[in-house]
């Protein structure tokens, strides 16, 4: 997950912080670490200590699978995902955000300023906010792109909130043939139930899905989870 500077010199920053505003260090620490996006300062620390997750995740994606991105909500899933697309648009792989719960802007903020012209132009990250979230769009919006595009929506969960639109099982079914006939990469983010205790075990898994409506998982060849900034890939 990108910072927007290295962390000595966000902890330079916190130093800062906490003499200006008169707090105790451990305050101004978390404070920098929820701008950048994280929930705590040692959430910040655990997932440097994964750099290059993404890239590793990209790497173990090929062409025609779909893999399932799925957290708490403040586990750092979409700027997990986002990262994701950013490592595919440097290597000069087309890459696609779908979301209806981001605006540009927030997308955009989790970036350096520095990076935002490069990711975000033509030969960048696609991005696409239609309220009207499915399959049939989702299909529509990908059909003339080459293979080995990826893929980010925003998130699974929401496919199954338009009365008009066919059952989630069914719109995932519609969505693996896409994929495995155009050889393009889909990254699902996906909520995990609230039932799921870090005290009992370290990360979720498959069986800590939240998923409103039954779902066949074996349509998903991967599963990547997130929790308190530790990373698990597991295939299905």
């Amino acid at each position: 997950m990108k910072l927007s500077a290295p962390p000595f010199r966000l902890k330079h920053q916190a130093r800062q912080l906490a003499r200006e505003a008169r707090l105790p260090l451990h305050v101004a620490l978390d404070r920098i670490a929820a701008r950048e996006g994280f929930r705590s300062w040692a959430h910040l620390s655990s997932a440097q200590s994964n750099a290059n997750s993404e890239a590793r995740i990209l790497d173990a994606l090929t062409d025609g699978e779909m893999l399932l991105l799925a957290a708490r909500p403040g586990q750092g899933k979409t700027i997990f995902g986002l990262n994701l697309l950013a490592e595919a648009a440097k290597a000069g792989i087309p890459s696609t955000f779908f979301s209806v719960e981001c605006s540009l802007q927030d997308i955009k903020r989790r970036f350096p300023d520095h990076a935002v012209d490069n990711l975000f132009g033509p030969e960048g990250i696609q991005i696409d906010l239609s309220e009207d979230l499915c399959a049939d769009l989702i299909v529509d919006r990908l059909s003339d792109v080459r293979e080995g595009t990826v893929a980010v929506i925003d998130y699974l969960q929401v496919l199954d909130q338009r009365r008009t639109a066919p059952e989630l099982e069914q719109q995932i079914k519609v969505l693996k043939n896409f994929t495995t006939r155009r050889g393009i990469r889909l990254v699902f983010l996906s909520q995990v139930h609230r039932s799921f205790d870090p005290d009992k075990k370290r990360l979720p898994d498959f069986s800590d899905l939240r998923l409103p409506n039954p779902v066949d998982l074996s349509l998903f060849s991967k599963g990547c989870f997130l929790h308190d900034g530790q990373m698990a890939l597991l295939a299905n």
